[in-house]
């Protein structure tokens, strides 16, 4: 049986148009999709995901992939064709290296047996679309190749992610092994001064209410109040305003599940964001770290990824020279994020498995937005959601 593993790390603390808006759109979408059943299957935990980064491995094995299995792919991604995949993915990655006052890097490798090969329309569109770099590795050291495989994991998440792939996942068998590194960190544009920051009530339910470290500042952001979504909404900017971090706060203690509802339609978000305003804010905010394991191949599967993971239906049959039957066996995210006062980081890695048969408002009075109780999260750039979440402490 032969197993392909794709990796996408991501870390982190406006509008498009043309292909870029189809990308964004569709990116939207996947993520409010993805995201409704990361929280069903993390119920009751805060969470944080990066839907962002499991789109370029999707992507690649959409173009890996011939007839069904790959018309399913573009469908869940949002994408019209392999055309647009071509042109909107390299545009997307010089965006990101353009993103002025944060850090913010991607990179992408394939990993492949000593003795195989690489068919040779894959890799060009592989390096030319995705930027991906191949590399020789012997997967019957499973030991050696997994700490090889984790150690660019972490040199590409600033050492946020760890162990993402076990050494009993690699074998003989493994064929593959896909490699996407999305690394973001940033700085508030207007930092929170760490000595105002306080132990708050932090109200978990009606009937819980624990002590959290509680950040506070004083001044002008973008904020709106949306009775569709029946919460506040706030957005704190990056240094160089190309990034942001948006909190949509249920105005209900527990008002948390009928929002994500509400989201499950990415224009409801969009709307109310496009009715934010700047304005005088009385902010607080938890200080907050987030680690979540994600069963991906369960999520995408709920959400329309099916031939993929089927090893009579995937048919990845422009991925290696003579080689046939591969599917995909296996797909796990990991993801971090911690916000501070001085601003956010945050990580994703994905790894999939393929295997072969064989195996402007003013006011008077300033805003209070007191984020005392569960709420979402986004992390922004140019309209590209990299990271979204929940915090319930």
């Amino acid at each position: 049986m032969n197993t392909l593993i794709f990796f996408a790390a991501a870390v982190a603390m406006a509008s498009a148009s043309g292909e870029e808006k189809i990308l964004n759109d569709g990116n939207n979408v996947f993520t409010a999709n993805m995201f409704s059943e990361v929280v069903k299957e993390q119920a009751g935990k805060s969470v944080v995901m990066s839907a962002f980064s499991v789109l370029q491995p999707l992507a690649q094995l959409a173009l890996a992939s011939v007839g069904e299995s790959h018309d399913q792919l573009l469908k869940v991604i949002g994408l019209p064709n392999d055309d647009v995949t071509k042109t909107v993915f390299p545009k997307v990655t010089a965006q990101l290296r353009a993103v002025k006052g944060v850090t913010l890097k991607q990179a992408n490798k394939i990993y492949i047996p000593t003795n195989a090969e690489v068919k040779e329309d894959f890799a060009a569109l592989s390096k030319s679309v995705f930027g991906s770099e191949f590399k020789n590795i012997d997967f019957t050291k499973n030991v050696p190749a997994a700490q090889e495989i984790n150690s660019w994991v972490e040199d590409h998440t600033n050492k946020k992610i760890k162990d993402l792939v076990d050494p009993h996942s690699l074998g003989a068998d493994t064929r593959a092994v896909l490699v996407n590194a999305l690394y973001f960190k940033g700085s508030w544009e207007k930092k929170f001064d760490t000595k105002v920051t306080t132990d708050r009530d932090f109200h978990v339910t009606k009937d819980k209410t624990v002590k959290v470290p509680t950040m506070y500042k004083k001044d002008d952001f973008k904020y709106a109040e949306s009775k569709e979504l029946d919460a506040k909404i706030l957005e704190l900017p990056y240094e160089g305003k190309e990034a942001s971090f948006l909190i949509v706060l249920p105005n209900e203690i527990d008002g948390l599940a009928a929002l994500q509802e509400k989201l499950k339609d990415p224009t409801a978000l969009d709307k109310a964001v496009s009715e934010m305003r700047e304005v005088e804010v009385n902010v607080y905010l938890p200080k907050f770290k987030i680690e979540t394991t994600i069963d991906l191949k369960k999520v995408l599967q709920k959400i329309g990824v099916t031939n993929l993971f089927d090893a009579s239906k995937a048919r990845l049959d422009n991925l290696l020279k003579n080689e046939s039957g591969l599917f995909v066996s296996d797909a796990i995210q990991k993801a971090f994020i911690e916000i501070n006062e001085e601003g956010a980081e945050a990580a994703a890695a994905n790894a999939f498995h393929v295997l072969n048969r064989s195996g402007k408002f003013y006011y008077v009075e300033p805003k209070e937005f007191n984020a005392d109780h569960p709420f979402l999260f986004f992390l922004i750039n140019h309209s590209n959601e990299l990271f979204n979440g929940a915090y319930i402490n």
